[in-house]
């Protein structure tokens, strides 16, 4: 059995040895701390989103989906590396705070660095640069919290120590294809294998170790980071309203059609996503954490490009656009559907079972999607189509509140019970 500790309410002033939490500590709950530091993430979110809706609507959506698939991950996973560290090892004391603090600056950094990334989509070489810098903050702090945790902490000094390691050497990979200054194509080529790195050395060392990390907590941060996220839902339905009120030149239908529109989506989504039981499937399969953290970093990348597609929305009813309404329309479709494929996906990992009605709700909300593009291409207002594109939230919620909590609670007291039975 591993050795943890629940943290004491030491003096202000006094350093606490980091030592590994109780997994199964009662009442444990994001901190304050926590809370400061995912506001950095809504700025990068923001970020990303803005700069991703003006390349679509410049008609630049190949170069704009690579920009921000590279930003999302960056941001996403920069999240990922403190959350469950946290989640482990918060001791709460001041270096905790500064080198928490160190962390919020290099996310700064980075997401003052995505407009330079976005700018160069156009040019021979990426311009990474100050993205590249603001992991070189973020990860002087990771790693010194990782070498506490190693110092004070012998039965997680192995996983410590490689944890330390490894955020080390992939940054020196960063570093290095940023002084090569190379093309595009090879950027991309020795990027995907530099993520390949950042997420399997570490989940690998998580299987074969293992942190004590707190299932409900995990799934709390998480829940916390989509609400941030859907907050560019909300962005995105101000900037298709505010172009709606323009092109109009004040309120009328189609302009009450997109905020109603917008909201009912971004809600929608939210109530899909707290459709799932996340604490109590990660307490019952923590080996599972692979398939929950992978899955949320499609669904975070989604729901950030929903909102960032309603801003293209609204680039196209001011006549700001490039692109048709058929093009600005599937710029919301497309990620909606990744997020009801990675939320069901990531249900069906927890509970692998074959589910015909699962496949049936999804089935209803392409259905409503793909509607949604064929009337922009028929020539449909952007705001009915918009209208029609709420609607594909529907199915997921009204499946839940009809059979689905039900069928969700029934599915997990089996697992539950497997696991009795196999221990």
């Amino acid at each position: 059995m591993s050795a943890v500790s629940t943290p004491s309410a030491a003096a202000p002033d006094a350093l606490v040895p980091v030592r590994g939490r109780d997994p199964h500590e009662r009442h444990r709950t994001a901190t304050p701390l926590e809370l400061l530091y995912d506001l950095t993430f809504a700025v990068a979110f923001g970020q990303a989103g803005g700069l991703f809706a003006h390349e679509i609507a410049q008609g630049s959506l190949a170069a704009g989906t690579r920009g921000y698939l590279i930003a999302a991950f960056a941001i996403v996973w920069a999240w990922t590396n403190f959350s469950w560290y946290a989640s482990a090892f918060d001791p709460d004391d001041w270096l905790h705070r500064l080198l928490t603090m160190v962390q919020m600056v290099g996310v700064v950094i980075l997401a003052l660095g995505l407009s330079p990334l976005f700018h160069s989509l156009h040019d021979p070489h990426p311009d990474n640069a100050i993205m590249v810098a603001g992991y070189v903050v973020m990860r002087v702090a990771m790693v010194a919290q990782w070498i506490r945790v190693a110092v004070a902490d012998p039965a997680h000094r192995p996983v410590a120590t490689r944890f330390a390691l490894t955020v080390m050497v992939v940054q020196v990979g960063w570093v290095v294809l940023l002084v090569a200054r190379t093309s595009w194509a090879v950027f991309i080529g020795a990027a995907a294998v530099l993520m390949i790195v950042e997420v399997g050395i570490p989940m690998g060392l998580e299987r074969r170790y293992g942190t004590p990390w707190h299932p409900h907590h995990i799934a709390e941060r998480y829940s916390l980071l989509v609400i941030i996220t859907l907050g560019e839902g909300v962005i995105g339905t101000v900037a298709a309203l505010s172009s709606a009120v323009s092109e109009h030149g004040g309120w009328s239908g189609d302009a009450i059609l997109v905020v109603v529109a917008g909201i009912v989506l971004t809600f929608g989504i939210w109530w899909s996503y707290f459709t799932v039981d996340f604490g109590r499937a990660l307490t019952l399969r923590r080996e599972a954490s692979l398939g929950f953290s992978i899955g949320h970093m499609i669904m975070l990348t989604a729901v950030a490009a929903t909102g960032a597609g309603l801003h293209v929305a609204g680039y196209v009813l001011a006549g700001e656009a490039r692109i048709d309404a058929a093009t600005a329309i599937g710029a919301v479709a497309l990620p909606v559907a990744l997020f009801y494929l990675g939320l069901f996906g990531v249900y069906t990992w927890f509970v692998p079972e074959a589910d015909v009605r699962h496949i049936g709700l999804l089935a209803g909300t392409a259905a409503i999607l793909t509607a949604s593009v064929l009337l922009a291409r028929a020539g449909f207002s952007t705001a009915l189509c918009l209208g029609v594109l709420m609607l594909s939230t529907l199915p997921t919620v009204l499946g839940y509140e009809w059979f689905g909590h039900r069928h969700q609670r029934d599915q997990l007291d089996r697992l539950a019970e497997r696991g009795a039975s196999a221990g």
